[in-house]
């Protein structure tokens, strides 16, 4: 028996529902393994035959019955290492969330998941059933423990997995990003490995699913909770670890530890990575975006530029009556910084047909939102027709702030494919821009710095209709992502009428929401999947 047992991270991007795709990913990444990194054992993500979420694939038989096809397979094609490879398991009827252990041809056991989480943007009790029994298996002459993501986040299994006598515990993951998430999992795993004393091998996935986006970052710690090798956030790849017998345990070496970015880096890299993968997993050519000379619009671009390259990008100013100078200026700009295609249309002869066309039947009422949400329809219309003609997807730029209170038009500018900034607080698409302008200016310093308008009418203020966005952003993130009450939230200072304002139009606008384009998640509640409210709903927080 070796005194060494080398282990390989796989950390991967897997496509979700292409089970032969991923089961050639797997084959490839584990001879890699085997050929040029000399690893005894390569560990793959949570689910990797099926990526994460297949959500209602699993109720497809034809899909179950390729997913076993696809790890008999594996399990045929490569000799000479072992594999831990996820996938749903059926069996005697029941549908589980497991792990694999394969090598030389044979399956040495499966382990299924025993936590299922069913919160936020999990529904795994949905699809599966609970496992109950550990998994130890022998590999290379070391024992060595499976467990499953949420396992990790509650005490039992990694216990268990020691007690059948394990001397390391692969833990294998689909754990999305959201802000501040590193912190939550470094507590986890300490914890599970103060309980089991045993060292932790933690596999996450990396890359973007519909609105959600993972980060990678996988992680061993040691029997003594120090840090022996860490991967790179949202980077694919294989990194090792080698282990050494140390009395009756492993202890792993130190290897490669990767310095985390601090969260607004992370932030920016997982809209990066949400929008690239959305992109090219849809097989669209590029992107198409409504250059307004305005915050959003100009970080929409920035994201979108590193996601894709300048050749992919193309951002159109739709100017109207109200469009100022200084507006028409600073887009163009914003665009020559970027080196993507530009193009100016004047929405105003169509906006002016509408009117003239409606002017019988509005009568004499006075002008309001209706003609400024003309106005904002108008360029949705030119975008999408952009967008049908040339296949390039359109990007809705609006940020989390505006989605919350309702400061946005409703097939107007939420028209979309895909919002990266949906989940990004107004004050942080701030930071963003200034953080993106650091590393090479992009975006114009007047864009940053001016008020921000939508310029729908003469002299328009965003805050003409909202609190100042620190303090608006503040209320938000309280209620929405802390759950906070209004009472809580005027007890810590906020004035009243804001709180009870700003949560009137949250509530209000749940319609609005439902109906538009995804967007990455990086906060901890995001609108969507995770953030369920009725729209027909008599509840009245605000008085």
């Amino acid at each position: 028996m070796s005194e060494q047992l080398r282990v390989a991270m796989a950390q991967l991007d897997t496509r979700v529902g292409d089970v032969t795709g991923n089961a050639e990913l797997v084959i490839t990444t584990a001879l890699r393994a085997r050929d040029t990194l000399c690893a005894d054992v390569v560990v793959f993500p949570e689910l990797t035959l099926t990526g994460y979420p297949p959500e209602d694939l699993l109720f497809r038989p034809d899909f179950i019955n390729a997913i076993g096809e696809a790890l008999a397979r594996i399990r045929d094609e490569v000799s000479g290492i072992a594999m831990v490879v996820g996938f749903p398991h059926l069996a005697k009827g029941r549908l589980y969330n497991s792990a694999a252990v394969l090598q030389g041809g044979t399956v040495l056991g499966v382990y299924h998941k025993h936590h299922l989480p069913n919160g936020g943007v999990f529904d795994d009790k949905r699809y599966f059933d609970p496992g109950s029994t550990p998994l130890v298996v022998d590999i290379g002459g070391y024992a060595c423990g499976v467990t499953i993501c949420e396992d990790l986040w509650h005490p039992g299994p990694a216990r268990w997995a020691a007690r059948e006598g394990a001397q390391v515990l692969f833990n294998l993951n689909a754990s999305p990003f959201h802000s501040g998430k590193f912190q939550d999992r470094e507590a986890v795993i300490r914890a599970r490995q103060e309980e089991a004393g045993l060292p932790v091998v933690y596999v996450n996935l990396v890359g973007g699913q519909d609105e959600v986006v993972y980060d990678g970052v996988s992680v061993v710690y040691g029997g003594d909770g120090s840090v022996a090798a860490r991967a790179p956030a949202f980077t694919e790849g294989l990194w090792t670890v080698d282990f050494r017998r140390q009395g009756d345990g492993l202890a792993p070496e130190i290897g490669e530890v990767a310095e985390l970015p601090d969260d607004d880096d992370l932030v920016y890299q997982a809209l990066v990575r949400g929008l690239r993968d959305y992109v090219d997993k849809n097989g669209f050519p590029g992107v198409l975006l409504g250059m307004s000379g305005g915050i959003d619009s100009a970080l929409s671009a920035a994201v979108a530029l590193d996601a894709l390259g300048p050749e992919r990008v193309h951002a159109v100013m739709l100017t109207s009556r109200y469009t100022s100078g200084e507006s028409l200026e600073d887009a163009r700009g914003c665009a020559q910084l970027m080196g993507v295609r530009y193009a100016s249309l004047d929405i105003d002869p169509a906006f002016q047909a509408c009117l003239d066309e409606l002017a019988p039947v509005f009568g004499d009422r006075p002008v309001d939102t209706t003609e400024e949400n003309m106005q904002s329809r108008a360029r949705g219309l030119m975008l999408m027709a952009l967008s049908n003609k040339f296949g390039h997807m359109v990007l809705a730029t609006g940020n989390k702030s505006e989605y919350a209170v309702g400061y946005a038009t409703l097939y107007g500018d939420m028209c979309g494919g895909f919002a990266p900034l949906k989940d990004v607080y107004k004050t942080r698409v701030y930071r963003l821009a200034a953080r993106r302008n650091a590393g090479g200016r992009v975006i114009p310093e007047r864009i940053i710095s001016k008020a921000p308008t939508a310029e729908l009418r003469p002299d328009q203020k965003d805050e003409d209709s909202l609190p100042p966005y620190p303090v608006l952003d503040g209320i938000l993130e309280r209620y929405v992502d802390a759950d906070m009450s209004v009472k809580t939230l005027i007890s810590e200072g906020y004035d009243e009428s804001d709180v009870r304002h700003v949560v009137a139009l949250l509530h209000r606008n749940e319609y609005k929401r439902r109906q538009s384009a995804p967007g990455v998640k990086v906060t901890r509640k995001a609108f969507g999947r995770e953030r369920r409210y009725p729209i027909t709903s008599g509840y009245r927080p605000w008085g």
